[in-house]
């Protein structure tokens, strides 16, 4: 039976191409990956809000796959009403799906705070107005954000057909001595292949959404086995 240790239960943007490989490239031997998608073809600010909408659908329809928790793969998704609203949505998807829930947002903060980190540098793909939203969601949670730049893409098939060193070279490109870590936001933005070296390069922690969401999903489920090559989080926080 595939899933003998965890059965990971994701929801993602319909246009994602991008946390689901990578999800199978981190997971541990007895843990998979059930996906279902939400309609999101641009990423702004009213179309992510839009896609919420059909949340509680997916999550009944992962219940019926019997999986023991529920990740809700979008990054500026769940955070673009702020603190209260991510909350409440959350509960939504726990509610319907039956299973301990968690977006990739609250995994985030859970995962630079388990680094203790307190000053960030965040590198994305997105709008300025999405910048905004996720700047004022990381200060809401204590965190205070240094420099902050994106690629000002909005098609999210756009978002996922960049390369790995695109986000090397972005992460480089913001970073600040005084930051205690580095973010890469977003699931549909290739990542996990340049964290080893960006943490080589900057000697700092270098977080991704992608990374944090499996990180949270496998301490969640119980799974607490290191996983090496993905960066210092899952290497040596697990």
């Amino acid at each position: 039976m595939y899933g003998c240790r965890l059965r990971i239960g994701l929801i993602v943007p319909s246009s994602n191409t991008t946390m689901e490989p990578e999800f199978y490239k981190m997971a541990p031997e007895g843990v998979s990956i059930h996906t279902t998608r939400i309609g999101l073809k641009e990423v702004r600010a009213d179309a992510l809000r839009e896609m919420t909408e059909d949340a509680a659908e997916a999550a009944q329809l992962l219940s019926t796959a019997g999986v023991n928790l529920i990740v809700y793969g979008c990054t500026t998704g769940s955070l673009l009403g702020g603190v209260e609203w991510e909350r409440k949505l959350m509960e939504k998807v726990q509610e319907n799906g039956g299973a301990p829930s968690f977006s990739t947002a609250s995994a985030v903060v859970e995962a630079l705070r388990e680094l203790e980190a307190t000053k960030l540098v965040v590198a994305t793909p997105y709008i300025e107005e999405l910048n905004t939203l996720e700047k004022n969601f990381l200060e809401a949670h204590g965190f205070e954000v240094l420099q902050m730049r994106g690629l000002g893409l909005v098609r999210n098939l756009d978002i996922g057909k960049e390369a790995p060193s695109t986000a090397y070279r972005l992460a480089r490109e913001v970073f600040r001595k005084e930051a205690d870590a580095v973010f890469i936001s977003c699931t549909n933005l290739r990542t996990i292949e340049v964290i080893k070296a960006l943490e080589a390069d900057l000697g700092r922690p270098v977080m991704t959404s992608n990374q944090a969401s499996m990180w949270k999903a496998l301490r969640t489920g119980g799974v607490r086995e290191r996983i090496f090559g993905y960066g210092s989080l899952l290497e040596e926080h697990m």
